[in-house]
């Protein structure tokens, strides 16, 4: 399994030559955040940038009621 990690959130990705990019998703997260690049280093950003969008996200969203 190739991993990359941000910020303690550790994504999974795999290669898919038919499209010639990189995918992945981050795991052990309730929800399903995904990112993608064409190379190594586009994917570390990309990964980055999921996880910042879900952090914003999660902590600007209201809370639910009981």
């Amino acid at each position: 399994m190739n991993t990359l990690t941000y910020k303690g959130y550790q994504g999974r990705f795999e290669y898919d030559s038919n499209a010639d990019i990189f995918h992945g998703e981050v795991l052990h997260l309730n929800d399903v955040v995904t990112f993608q690049g064409r190379s190594i280093d586009e994917l570390k950003q990309t990964l980055a940038d999921s996880v910042e969008d879900y952090l914003c996200l999660l902590y600007t969203s209201p809370s639910p009621r009981d």
